[in-house]
């Protein structure tokens, strides 16, 4: 390709949505999102999906910046998508100060996406708590060792931090760090996306038209490719 830089380059002729990919009949879908969010979900489990629940989230900062990072999918149900994060890291800070988030899911195997977003709620102290002693030994020691996103000056005090840590969940396991906290995605409009070869994807949006868990509370509408 003459002219075009190295990525374009390495990127030309890469194939997009090879192989065999699930179907989408939007118009067989659930009046609500989250039955066809969780029959994805267990769909890509069963497929053996690479990491089904890891969920990109978009924050704002105080200037209106956009703040993009992957976390982990601690739950979710009708209400919305929960995640946890410590309580003064860079994207709790930012949720404070505007607490409205999107979401996003990338199956790659299966050729889907799901995108949502909408504003987001923290929970409770003892949720959080609870949550917190729920994940295993090296997370819950990797949460209480702290400064999430803050400079390390000195990467050699890592190991050490983290040593010393495990030794506290090791000893009381019943620890609970203080500033882990859990945070809801509600969804105001949730977005299916199924890949199809040629490019004719089958897009499906909902959008909240009533509180969560009331009658008719979303409206469903196919969207162009």
């Amino acid at each position: 390709m003459s002219g075009a830089g190295p990525v374009r380059d390495l990127l030309f002729g890469v194939p997009m949505l090879a192989g065999e990919l699930p179907g989408f009949a939007a118009e067989a879908a659930p009046e609500e999102p989250f039955p066809l969010f969780l029959d994805w979900l267990t769909e890509a489990v069963a497929a053996g999906v690479s990491e089904p629940h890891a969920m990109s989230l978009a924050t704002v900062d105080p200037d209106g910046c956009p703040d993009l990072r992957i976390v982990a999918l601690r739950d979710a149900t009708p209400e919305g998508w929960t995640f946890a994060t410590g309580a003064d890291s860079p994207k709790a800070r930012q949720l404070g100060g505007q607490p409205q988030a999107a979401i996003g899911f990338h199956w790659r195997e299966q050729g889907r996406q799901i995108r949502a977003r909408g504003p987001v709620v923290r929970a409770d102290a003892a949720t959080a708590a609870a949550d917190f002693l729920d994940r295993l030994p090296g997370s819950r020691a990797a949460s209480l060792v702290g400064h999430q996103s803050e400079p390390l000056a000195d990467p050699s005090a890592l190991p050490d931090a983290f040593a010393a840590a495990l030794a506290v969940v090791e000893a009381a396991p019943e620890t609970v760090d203080p500033a882990h906290a859990l945070f809801t995605v509600r969804p105001v409009t949730v977005e299916f996306w199924q890949g199809v070869p040629g490019r004719g994807h089958v897009r499906l949006q909902y959008r909240a038209a009533a509180p969560v868990g009331t009658a008719g509370a979303w409206t469903r509408t196919r969207l162009w490719p």
